[in-house]
């Protein structure tokens, strides 16, 4: 039986729903400003090296203020274990500086607006807009991008597209929350490279599994 990707949401978002509840990102964070921070430093970084970095971090640079009074190289040495380090020290001077300069030192909260600062793309304005305002928009990273196509709730090639089609087959009011527990299910169930595919609730759904058990079936 085929189902369509509608059809597919609502078979599977109670069931991620009663699985992990009202989950928020792992990033840690206290106020807009240490958010910004974290989103934008764990881009092609674990949550767990950022959680780790910011303590310090936000001790020197308390808000968009002294970070916008900051230079690259001395925002360098608190964010040497992650990624990147200098073009993320880069990024985040001329964030602060431009809301500081923009926005009185204030967050926009439109995504729209969010990614037109410095260092801040679609899905780290999603990612921010939903976490602090609740907005319905879901942010594809790359656990909901994998997730999202294997099951067939999007079939786009870009994050972009299955945005997209996401909004299209999951309720509004479950955009926010559904992003978080696709990437819980993407980050320690359904992995890139080693999927627990028979352990799984939505394998009837599941156009992944049912395609890796045709493939097992056939005749060598």
């Amino acid at each position: 039986m085929s189902y369509s990707p509608q059809e597919k949401a609502a078979y599977i978002l109670p069931i991620l729903e009663n699985e992990y509840g009202e989950v928020t990102t792992e990033l840690r964070y206290r106020n807009p400003y240490e958010l910004v921070v974290a989103v934008l430093l764990s881009a092609q970084c674990t949550d767990e090296r950022v959680n780790k970095t910011t303590p310090a971090f936000f001790e020197r640079f308390p808000d968009f203020f002294s970070l916008a009074n900051a230079t690259p190289e001395e925002v360098f040495p608190y964010i040497r274990s992650i990624s990147y380090p200098n073009s993320k020290a880069e990024r985040l001077v001329a964030l602060a500086r431009a809301v500081v300069k923009e926005y009185g030192g204030e967050l926009p909260r439109e995504p729209e607006i969010l990614q037109t600062l410095p260092g801040i793309g679609r899905k780290s304005a999603n990612v921010i807009s939903s976490v602090l305002w609740g907005a319905q928009v879901i942010a594809v990273d790359t656990h909901v991008f994998r997730v999202s196509r294997r099951i067939g709730l999007a079939q786009g090639n870009t994050p972009e597209k299955v945005e997209e089609e996401l909004q299209k087959v999951i309720p509004p009011s479950y955009l926010g929350r559904a992003h978080h527990w696709l990437i819980l299910f993407g980050r320690y169930h359904c992995t890139a490279r080693k999927p627990k595919c028979e352990q799984c609730k939505f394998m009837k759904v599941c156009n992944f599994y049912m395609e890796r058990q045709e493939t097992q079936r056939a005749p060598s």
